[in-house]
């Protein structure tokens, strides 16, 4: 499984989405009433594709993205996913809209130094640093400059969560437990090799009943959604539609008063990030007793 700096996904199997806390489903960029005010449980897309890496056309790349619009200058506190939830991937191999398989994650954030955080000494006393780090950070999985670490639990349920029990999952031949998130990408000087550091952070996973391991990554990725965000909600001040005969090449033969399109009308790509929850299983393993068509959605709740 490898994530993009952009995820840029070419096909797309087939996919739904339905999001949603107790008695609110909705998902969204912002511009859903009823999600916008909990971001942190906020899906934007779901994403569901073969793998297209070499060797990896066996596998499907399942990806759910969550808290939108994030700014890259977020600080200090970024964008941790809420402790309260679960984030699930369902999947459903039989066509009657309901989960065969259901992924579920779970969230929690810990002080370093047993809750305590990374301290300075200020004259006789020992002062908590209001910063989720306290110096440069490498690609090793322990990171004592971290003040703020990010964990996950990954339970995998044969149906639906409520009405079966789950087997919980962890990363092959590491003794890490829970799963690791990285913390999001603060810039340079903190983080030098944030592809390196968010690398080490992307687990190979058994799978009860499934003879080849599957892979898991969540962090922060670069925003993939395409849209002029801005203008739809003025008054539906859209960009012209193309002007030119071909895209870019500037004759003017297109639709009367266009203009050449260009990525720089996006709002998002390029200037937002977005938190992404992947799962990159077997096909052989999901697809179950049914006639190899499978469904996928994920919720917050």
């Amino acid at each position: 499984m490898k994530l993009r700096t952009s995820l840029f996904v070419c096909t797309a199997l087939a996919g739904g989405v339905a999001l949603g806390v107790p008695a609110v489903f909705a998902s969204s960029h912002r511009e859903a009433p009823a999600i916008a005010g909990m971001p942190r449980v906020d899906g934007t897309d779901f994403y569901m594709f073969r793998s297209y890496e070499p060797d990896r056309a066996d596998y499907v790349t399942f990806i759910a993205n969550y808290i939108p619009i994030q700014a890259p200058y977020g600080g200090p506190n970024y964008f941790t996913l809420d402790q309260d939830a679960a984030y699930d991937i369902r999947i459903d191999s039989d066509g009657d809209a309901r989960p065969d398989l259901t992924y579920r994650f779970r969230f929690s954030t810990t002080l370093a130094n047993d809750g305590k955080g990374i301290t300075l000494d200020i004259g006789d006393q020992k002062v908590a640093i209001p910063l989720r780090q306290g110096g440069q950070l490498t690609n090793r999985l322990n990171q004592p400059n971290l003040n703020e670490v990010e964990n996950y639990t990954l339970t995998m349920f044969n149906g639906d969560p409520d009405n079966t029990s789950g087997v919980s999952l962890s990363p092959m031949g590491q003794s890490v437990w829970p799963f690791i998130k990285p913390i999001d990408n603060i810039g340079s000087k903190t983080i030098p090799d944030y592809e390196g550091y968010a690398k080490t952070r992307m687990y190979d996973i058994n799978i009860p009943g499934c003879g080849k391991p599957g892979k898991v990554f969540v962090g922060q990725r670069a925003e993939a959604f395409a849209v002029n965000l801005g203008e739809i909600f003025d008054l539906i001040n859209l960009v012209p539609i193309e002007g030119d005969s071909t895209r870019g090449n500037g004759d003017g033969r297109g639709f009367p008063g266009g203009i050449t399109q260009s990525r720089k009308n996006d709002d998002l790509v390029g200037k937002a990030n977005v938190t992404s929850i992947a799962l990159e299983l077997p096909i052989a393993c999901v697809v179950g007793d049914g006639n190899g068509v499978i469904g996928g959605w994920t919720t917050a709740s």
